[in-house]
């Protein structure tokens, strides 16, 4: 026993085993050993997750559908959303109120005499404009307001979120009563006073440029977005890093002398990020809907610039005459709206570790 505790561990090993017992692994189970150890990160399994999601597949289909109509439809359609139709260079005024698939008396005409013309697919509105591009521009106009109010929102409230959650005390207590005095801030009401202002002050700045064909009204919902919509996220950040701050990782960090930044940046961000970017999915779809409903009731984009708001709402004069005018830019609201909203699901499914079996 005495000789034994001389020897190398290795040497022990192999006195107290029998080693014939033992042969060396195939290569088909060396090959089974490296597909079970297969390699993943956290973005990578929530994707494999999203994608075995139905409902999640079917959205980004539609989202992907209409992401690739709204930019190479104005590239293929030869009219323009604000400009009346053509034939053989002049304005054809009796191309009014035509239904889908619909040629005009005049473009009948040239079509006899073997022009060959494009196809009204979504017919005319009252002012001989083609409705299919206006369709295709407003679900342009609502896809991109959504997307940059909730890329103001997802800034916003992230910053102020985290330096609430993570600094505590005084600070946190100061900003959330700031968060509950603009919880109780009407948000129409900030829109209708924002776009009086805006038309006084800077109106005749803009012309020009990109924001005048938008118009104030989307300028101050711009506004009103970065002001009032930002408190769900920051307090939804707020919780999550005020649960992760406590944690060993984040006070080893704290003792090996990480500034807050740091901390922030590195330990506690990254760990909320699926809460962030599940939250950000669900707030595009709040936006759309926030925009399709001030145009709706005419605080949206400026005229001739259409949005799916605004024309449901100039489609009500003639809902009875001519419904499909009504039902092609609801049903892009509806479409655009329930793709996210699944999406948005999906990725919380997918990503939540709350959620995983």
């Amino acid at each position: 026993m005495h000789n034994a505790d001389k020897l190398p561990k290795k040497q022990i090993l192999s006195l107290q085993l029998d080693l014939q017992k033992f042969e060396p692994a195939s290569a088909e189970e060396k090959q089974q050993q490296e597909r079970m150890r297969e390699s993943t990160t956290f973005f990578r399994d929530g994707m494999r997750k999203l994608f075995r999601n139905p409902l999640s597949v079917f959205s980004l289909v539609v989202l992907g559908l209409i992401l690739i109509v709204i930019v190479f439809a104005p590239m293929i359609v030869p009219y323009g959303y604000s400009e009346i139709i053509t034939v053989n260079g002049r304005r054809d005024k009796t191309a009014k109120n035509l239904r889908p698939f619909e040629y005009s008396p005049v473009e009948q005409a040239a079509i006899d005499e073997g022009q060959q013309l494009f196809p009204h697919i979504f017919g005319t509105d009252e002012l001989c404009r083609d409705y299919f591009i206006r369709v295709v521009y407003g679900a342009r106009v609502s896809l991109g307001v959504g997307l940059f109010a909730s890329l103001i929102v997802l800034v916003i409230g992230l910053t102020v979120g985290s330096i609430s959650g993570y600094l505590g005390g005084k600070v946190d207590m100061v900003i959330m009563r700031i968060v509950d005095i603009i919880y109780s801030l009407p948000d129409t009401l900030m829109v209708i006073l924002l776009s009086v202002v805006l038309d006084q002050v800077i109106g005749s700045k803009l012309a020009g440029t990109v924001f005048a064909k938008l118009g104030n009204n989307m300028i101050s919902l711009f506004i009103v977005f970065g002001l009032l919509y930002w408190v769900g996220m920051a307090r939804l950040v707020r919780g999550q890093i005020l649960s992760l701050k406590q944690n060993e990782y984040v006070l080893a960090a704290r003792t090996l002398g990480a500034k807050s930044r740091r901390i922030i940046k590195k330990h506690i961000l990254p760990n909320c990020m699926s809460v962030i970017f599940i939250s950000t999915a669900l707030q595009i779809p709040s936006a759309i809907f926030t925009e399709s409903f001030l145009s709706f009731i005419g605080l949206g984009v400026a005229a001739p610039m259409p949005s799916l708001g605004s024309l449901a709402n100039s489609a009500r004069g003639s809902m009875q005459s001519f419904p499909y005018k009504l039902v092609f830019p609801a049903l892009g609201i509806c479409l655009i709206v329930l793709s996210f909203n699944l999406l948005g699901d999906g990725l919380r499914d997918a990503f939540d570790p709350k959620l995983r079996r």
